[in-house]
């Protein structure tokens, strides 16, 4: 079967029908170059989840005050809820079983000056949690500390390219005074953040400066927490209901009253998304394996027509002693081949153009560099292959019981 004749005979058959071998191996290279592409779109797609998500703590919630729609208790509705930091000092006293960081943020667009340069930065007033849930790494100096925010301290944090907009080149601005709408701070830090150019934009200060700055109030505009890990994600449903029961009591909101008082749970979106996209890859998989069926359809009808065109042939074969196994054998090597061959040109086609996109279909398409394990690339050309085979068995089986005296009338 595997004879010096039969692969002879086998280059031979493909050299004279050029155009049958190349339609039938185009439709196994188009079938599995769809099946890789297909499934790479959706790893790209998962990986444009991870980034919006996981630049930020995810086992954060993050609270906003709302506007009560219902009547409650004597109060009426439409009351705006805001949030004070009696409320940060309740949280830690009643959830210890849950919390591991918690910080408030008040956040104020203010004009920030350094000598001769200025321009317009998001400043945080926050706690030192805030580098936890932010992510943020300080490359000069440190963060703000519990003793910062204790002594009302006027000190900032500014981001990278708050350093790159206002300083001089090689300047460190570790140490020099700036001016926020005309309080002047001194910059004991610098941080960069993953998220992009808008979260290196941005001035930290202590939360307790930024209300001593306006009237010496206690208001926050926000509150982040976060929970244990070890809680996982049911442990941080449970945590959120129980929060928000909590903040309803204190601030006297109805129960059933679902404006008063929101809360983004980010490991919840994060599961949300990684869902859909879960399932978007399964469609696009199931669509790809469809792909792969309709090539093993595809070759397995030109099998038939190869065979039938060989009828003749295989006749005079048998005439001559050839035993049913070879006529199998030969066509069988046949349509493995040429599924093999043109297999590994799709798969390789594929992984090479997905290589080559990275990050180009990100903006528009939400798909960041797209990627197939190799081993899954090789295993789903395997599969085509064994399907290949069996495409080609088919026919040749038939072709083996064939007469050669019928086959010979054959026209």
């Amino acid at each position: 079967m595997f004879s010096r004749d039969t692969w002879v005979e086998i280059f031979q058959t493909i050299s004279k029908n050029k155009l049958r071998t190349f339609l039938s191996g185009f439709t196994v290279a188009l079938g599995i170059f769809i099946f890789v592409v297909l499934f790479g779109f959706g790893n790209g797609l998962k990986n444009q989840f991870k980034e919006f998500f996981l630049d930020d703590a995810t086992n954060v919630l993050t609270i906003f005050p709302g506007t009560t729609s219902k009547p409650f208790m004597g109060f009426k509705s439409k009351r705006q809820i805001r949030f004070e930091n009696s409320d940060l000092s309740g949280i830690k006293e009643n959830f210890t079983f849950f919390l591991e960081n918690i910080s408030p943020r008040i956040t104020r667009y203010a004009q920030v000056t350094y000598k001769l340069e200025s321009n317009n930065y998001r400043t945080k007033g926050v706690s030192p949690s805030e580098q936890f849930f932010e992510k943020n790494i300080v490359t000069n100096g440190r963060y703000i500390n519990s003793n910062d925010v204790k002594n009302k301290e006027k000190y900032a944090v500014i981001g990278r390219l708050v350093v790159q907009d206002l300083f001089k080149p090689n300047e460190n601005p570790v140490g020099k005074f700036i001016n926020i709408d005309s309080s002047v701070f001194k910059v004991i830090g610098v941080f960069k953040d993953l998220g992009g150019d808008n979260e290196e934009r941005v001035v930290v200060i202590p939360y307790t400066t930024r209300q001593l700055i306006e009237k010496n109030n206690s208001y926050v505009d926000q509150i982040r927490v976060s929970y244990k890990r070890e809680l996982g994600y049911i442990g941080g449903i449970g945590f959120e209901n129980k929060l928000k029961i909590f903040l309803k009591e204190k601030k006297y909101i109805d129960p059933t009253d679902t404006k008063g008082i929101f809360i983004r749970n980010v490991s919840k979106e994060l599961k949300q998304n990684q869902d859909f996209s879960t399932v978007l890859q399964y469609i696009i998989t199931f669509v790809g394996i469809g792909t792969l069926i309709a090539g093993v359809i595809g070759i397995s009808n030109i099998m038939v027509f190869v065979v039938k065109e060989r009828t003749k042939e295989l006749g005079i074969r048998k005439a001559l002693g050839a035993t049913p196994n070879s006529v199998i054998g030969t066509i069988l090597i046949e349509s493995i081949f040429i599924t093999t061959i043109f297999g590994y040109i799709g798969m390789f086609g594929g992984i090479i153009l997905l290589n080559s996109l990275g990050s180009t279909l990100a903006e528009n398409y939400f798909i960041k560099d797209p990627f197939i394990n190799f081993s899954t690339a090789v295993f789903a050309t395997i599969i085509l292959i064994i399907f290949g085979a069996v495409a080609g068995y088919i026919p040749a089986k038939r072709a083996s019981k064939i007469k050669p005296i019928i086959a010979l009338r054959d026209e």
